[in-house]
């Protein structure tokens, strides 16, 4: 299971943050009963060059940081160009139209939302007349597992704060809930807490190769997975906000589409509406059909019919086993469409 790591009240935030405060404070206290240190000890030169290189990394991306306030919480976002469009995940910005950013150096601005793409979810809101530092975007097809990631973002209300870890994985169709199933993710164990949601995923040299947007959980405990997080990857940030930023609106989406309304129906999934000239209209599916299978993969219910269409493309002709209302089991070969623009 997974949750979005999305933004926290500034109450709770600043309890933790008190809370921290004082765990730094008893173990300084500690520390003062300690044994005598003992000599220095000189560590090795590519130790040494490695941890000047994460110093490096760290300044050159965190400028670039920005901490996203509206009334109900707290969340980061990534400087996207020099006209002061700021790229963030939709969960952190639902709701509002006007935010408060504050940048590393605590600068603080007023901004409002250019436009969003809730199936990605991606969103970018606009800072006007202000100097601010766009980060690099690297390729994310480029990156590998083992490579090094930096989180960078405002997790728990604490500014500015990086966590270190490697990209651990890539995953297809990964659901976020509420019906949203994202078709591409990085997996990290740099530790996502809430947050960090539209923060940077940053490699050894600063750039942003991806958004940090869920942490798994744990069923059994309830909490948080520790070390399994997921960042959406650069490139289809960079590809969805600029269309944002270009278009007001995503007019491509690489959305696999069938053109129908569903609903789970306890033994399946049920076509609620048809959409015309859809998809599922001109392969001659109706409403009332149960679906049963997409691509040869079964889906009892809307949450799995979304992480498959996630992992199909526009223009391939799949087939779709439907069950009619009279009983009967057939094969519908249906030819998917790109899921309508926001």
């Amino acid at each position: 299971m997974f949750f979005p790591a999305k933004r926290y009240t500034r109450l709770l935030a600043l309890v933790l943050s008190a809370g921290l405060t004082g765990s730094v404070v008893a173990g300084s206290s500690q520390a003062t009963r300690s044994h005598p240190s003992s000599a220095t000890v000189v560590a090795p030169a590519e130790g040494v060059a490695l941890q000047a290189a994460f110093v490096r990394a760290v300044r050159a991306v965190s400028p670039s940081v920005v901490q996203i306030e509206d009334k109900t919480g707290l969340g980061s976002g990534i400087v996207f160009d020099a006209r002061g469009d700021i790229v963030t995940n939709n969960h952190v910005v639902s709701g509002a139209t006007s935010f408060t950013v504050t940048t590393s150096t605590g600068r603080r601005y007023r901004a409002r939302l250019v436009g969003a793409f809730p199936p990605d979810d991606v969103a970018v809101i606009r800072v006007s007349d202000a100097k601010l530092v766009p980060a690099t975007f690297a390729d994310s097809t480029a990156v590998d597992v083992g490579d090094l990631a930096m989180a960078v973002g405002n997790p728990l209300g604490l500014q500015s704060s990086v966590t270190l870890g490697i990209v651990s994985a890539f995953r297809q169709a990964v659901p976020e809930g509420n019906g949203v199933t994202l078709p591409s993710m990085i997996q990290t164990s740099a530790a996502i807490n809430p947050g960090n949601s539209g923060g940077a995923l940053a490699d050894i040299q600063g750039r942003v190769i991806g958004i940090p947007t869920l942490a798994a959980e744990d069923p059994e405990i309830g909490g948080s997975a520790p070390g399994i997080g997921f960042a959406l990857p650069s490139n289809l940030v960079k590809d969805i906000a600029g269309q944002i930023v270009t278009y007001g609106k995503v007019v491509d989406s690489h959305r696999a589409y069938l053109g129908m309304e569903v609903g789970d129906a306890g033994d399946g999934i049920v076509v609620d509406s048809v959409t015309a000239g859809g998809p599922a209209a001109k392969a001659g599916m109706q409403v009332g059909d149960l679906i049963v299978s997409v691509d040869g993969r079964a889906t009892p219910s809307t949450a799995l019919l979304s992480q498959v269409l996630a992992g199909l493309k526009p223009g391939r002709t799949v087939p779709v086993v439907v069950e009619t209302q009279t009983g009967s089991r057939k094969t519908v070969p249906v030819t998917l469409g790109t899921f309508p623009a926001s």
